[in-house]
Formats: C-alpha cells, sequence, structure tokens
C-alpha cells in the first residue's frame, strides 16, 4: 500500500509537466502530437486525421477535424480551443 501511495505521489509531482503544451496545428502535427495532445483521440485517430490531410490536403479550419472518419462535433467541442489550422505552404 505504502509503495502505490509512494508511486501515486511521483506521478502527481509530474502533473504539471504533463499538462496541455498549447495548440496543435492539425496540418503540421504528427500522429504522436495529436494523440497526445487531443481529448478523444488516441493513435488509430491519430493516424487517420494524418491519412485525410494526405488525401485531401491541407485543413482549412479546425471544424474540418469532423471529416475524418470516426470523429464527430463531441471531439471538435472537447479541443476546439486547443486546434488550430496553419496556412497551406505556397509552392515556390
Amino acid at each position: 500500500m505504502i509503495r502505490i501511495a509512494r508511486n501515486l505521489c511521483a506521478a502527481l509531482a509530474l502533473m504539471p509537466v504533463l499538462a496541455w503544451a498549447g495548440p496543435v496545428d492539425l496540418n503540421t502535427a504528427d500522429a504522436a502530437t495529436l494523440a497526445r495532445e487531443l481529448k478523444g483521440i488516441g493513435p488509430a485517430r491519430a493516424e487517420a486525421i494524418i491519412a485525410w490531410r494526405e488525401a485531401n490536403g491541407p485543413f482549412r479550419a479546425p471544424e474540418d477535424i469532423v471529416l475524418v472518419q470516426g470523429i464527430g462535433e463531441r471531439v471538435l467541442e472537447d479541443n476546439r480551443d486547443n486546434i488550430i489550422v496553419s496556412a497551406p505552404e505556397k509552392p515556390e
């Protein structure tokens, strides 16, 4: 029991380090970042976001995340303040 309490205290001490890192750019984030930073997005959904981006081009608005199969309005609402989209790069 003491070991469990000690591990719990150690985990709680790390919480500020593990806190939200800031807005996630749907057009540049890798799958690991998407899964780590967005609520309701695990590895499979993160890979689906990347696949959608590769097949359809850059996202134009945060709301476009619902175009990815398996991601609905709830995920959008849970993450609305944490999602951004960068302007697509223009070819030279």
